[in-house]
């Protein structure tokens, strides 16, 4: 057995599709995530700017003004405020000089010119001056005398919360593109795994052939090469992983033997999709490698890759893809570790992807050694 998993792991390193593509292109793909966006989370947000407008025939709530004013003194620099009329107020925001304007009357009110950043930001400002100022007024007509303590505590405003994930380890924000990626890499696997099928079909190859007609038992041929399979594959996510985390720098926050156990159940999910869809099909080997292209660019968009928003959707409207999708099971398990605590899902998905895995094995398994040949 070790001598046939020697040879097999020879034959799979002079192949240039089992190096390439699971190895390199996620690793390459990775590279590029970070610079497109691996730190984006640490870029400033441009200070917002806003007009005021003092409404004629109406006093102006000078307390939202020192609001304002204390905002934009602030360290922060969140906004730039200043008081225009309103002809050029309307004309500087239809030109998207400023974000907002702020009608300041007896109640101040907010005019946007459109939906954003900015945006959102003045109309929060705007939010909590009112609310702060509606328990001003209930505090002093129900307990005046409190009325310059709760003075001196909300303009001793400090901030009482902090950012962290539902599990309480922070994380970046984009990380949820690196979890697909990781998912996207262990399903290449398949490629691996198709290329160890071809080796066991006579009707393929000429290598299959010749070692279809040696006295060798045929399990001994499968397992050498599903187990082959998956050590190098398994090897290639390793890579990856600390590829991500000590080279990129990736925020990953979870324990490494967890997301080892994640990766080398991900690894048999890809190699034995390979396995499968190379032993059941007749197709030519050109069909063979775009029907499992197919298959795991489209579970990996599904999980989320190309679009952050995607398995939200899917998990709303179609939720039971996501319970079969592996790539969205194997991102759900890294979620799990890193982002937020939560071991029935862990579990539950990793439960879901060996099953399928052993399906998977068991069917190809099946398919090879049932295999005859009138004639080598």
């Amino acid at each position: 057995m070790l001598h046939l998993m020697k040879y097999d792991v020879k034959v799979k390193l002079h192949n240039f599709n089992m190096l390439f593509w699971p190895l390199v292109f996620p690793l390459l793909l990775a590279t590029f995530f970070y610079f497109a966006f691996g730190k984006i989370e640490e870029a400033d947000f441009e200070t917002v700017p806003v007009a005021i407008v003092e409404e004629q025939g109406q006093a102006a709530d000078k307390e939202f003004l020192e609001f304002l004013d204390t905002m934009e003194e602030d360290d922060s620099n969140l906004i730039h405020v200043e008081s225009m009329d309103e002809k050029k107020a309307v004309s500087e925001l239809k030109s998207k000089k400023i974000s907002g304007i702020y009608y300041v009357g007896e109640t101040p009110t907010l005019t946007v010119g459109g939906v954003g950043m900015g945006e959102s930001i003045l109309q929060s400002l705007l939010e909590s001056y009112l609310d702060g100022k509606q328990t001003m007024m209930k505090i002093a007509e129900n307990h005046p005398e409190g009325l310059q303590n709760a003075a001196a505590q909300m303009s001793d405003y400090q901030d009482m919360v902090e950012q962290v994930s539902l599990g309480g380890k922070t994380t970046d924000g984009n990380s949820q593109f690196f979890y697909a990626l990781i998912a996207m890499g262990c399903l290449y696997g398949c490629f691996i795994g198709f290329g160890s099928a071809l080796t066991l079909q006579a009707n393929l190859t000429a290598l299959a052939a010749r070692r279809c007609v040696t006295p060798t038992h045929k399990l001994k041929l499968i397992l050498s090469e599903m187990l082959t399979s998956f050590g190098i594959h398994f090897i290639n996510i390793i890579i990856l992983l600390l590829y991500l985390r000590y080279v990129l720098q990736m925020e990953f926050k979870g324990e490494m033997p967890q997301m080892l156990l994640v990766s080398f159940i991900g690894c048999m999910i890809g190699v034995s999709m390979g396995i499968f869809i190379s032993s059941i099909s007749k197709f030519g080997e050109g069909v063979k490698i775009g029907i499992l292209l197919g298959i795991s660019m489209v579970c990996s968009f599904l999980a989320g890759l190309m679009n952050s928003e995607m398995k939200f959707v899917v998990e709303r409207y179609c939720p039971i893809i996501n319970r079969i999708n592996p790539a969205a099971l194997i991102s759900d398990a890294f979620y799990c570790i890193n982002v937020y605590d939560d071991p029935a899902r862990f579990r539950r998905s990793l439960i879901i992807l060996t099953v399928m895995s052993v399906v998977l094995l068991l069917g190809s398994f099946l398919a090879v050694r049932r295999e005859r040949y009138d004639s080598i």
